[in-house]
C-alpha cells in the first residue's frame, strides 16, 4: 500500500468534476503502477491487492464516513448557531453599555457645567460681599463724615455768631 493510498482510505475525498472518487481511480491500478485499461483485454488474472483494497472500503464503512460527515456538519451548524448567539448576545450588551457610557458622559457634562455654574456663582457671591463690605465701609466712613460736617457747621454758626458779636 502507498502512502496515498493509505491517506486516500483515512480521507476519502469528494468525487472529482468527472464523478470518479480517487478510491475509484486508484483501483484501477495494479501493484505495478499499470493501468488496467492498459492491458490486453486477452489476459486476465488476480488482483489480490485490488481487492483487499476494495473490500476494505465496503458499504458499512463508507455509511460510518457518511454519517461521521453528518455528525461533524451537525456539530459545525450547532457551533455557528452558538456562536451567533453568543454574537448577537454581545451586541445586545455593547449597546446597553454604549448608552450607559452615553449616560453617565451627559451626567458627567452636566456635572461640569453645574460645577462651572457654582464656581461662576461663588466667583459671583465673593465679589458681592467685597462690594458689600465696601459699601459698608464707605457707609461708616459717610457717617463719620455726617458727624464731621455737623460739629463743622455747628462751630461755623458759632463762629459767625461770635464774629458778628464783635462787630456790633
Amino acid at each position: 500500500m502507498g502512502a496515498s493510498e493509505g491517506s486516500s482510505r483515512l480521507h476519502p475525498r469528494p468525487p472529482s468534476s468527472s464523478g470518479v472518487t480517487e478510491h475509484e481511480r486508484l483501483s484501477r491500478y495494479d501493484s505495478s503502477g499499470e493501468s488496467v485499461t492498459d492491458r490486453p483485454l486477452g489476459r486476465t488474472g488476480s488482483y489480490p491487492r485490488r481487492d483487499a483494497r476494495l473490500a476494505s472500503l465496503s458499504k458499512p464503512e463508507q455509511e460510518s464516513t457518511a454519517k461521521d460527515y453528518k455528525k461533524m456538519y451537525a456539530e459545525a451548524l450547532h457551533e455557528n448557531e452558538r456562536l451567533k448567539s453568543r454574537l448577537h448576545d454581545s451586541k445586545l450588551e455593547l449597546v446597553k453599555i454604549r448608552s450607559q457610557l452615553e449616560k453617565v458622559t451627559q451626567r458627567h457634562e452636566r456635572m461640569s457645567e453645574k460645577t462651572t455654574v457654582l464656581e461662576s456663582e461663588k466667583r459671583e457671591k465673593h465679589a458681592l460681599e467685597k462690594k458689600v463690605s465696601d459699601m459698608e465701609e464707605e457707609i461708616k466712613i459717610l457717617t463719620e463724615l455726617k458727624s464731621d460736617n455737623q460739629r463743622l457747621k455747628d462751630e461755623n454758626g458759632a463762629l459767625i455768631r461770635v464774629i458778628s458779636k464783635l462787630s456790633k
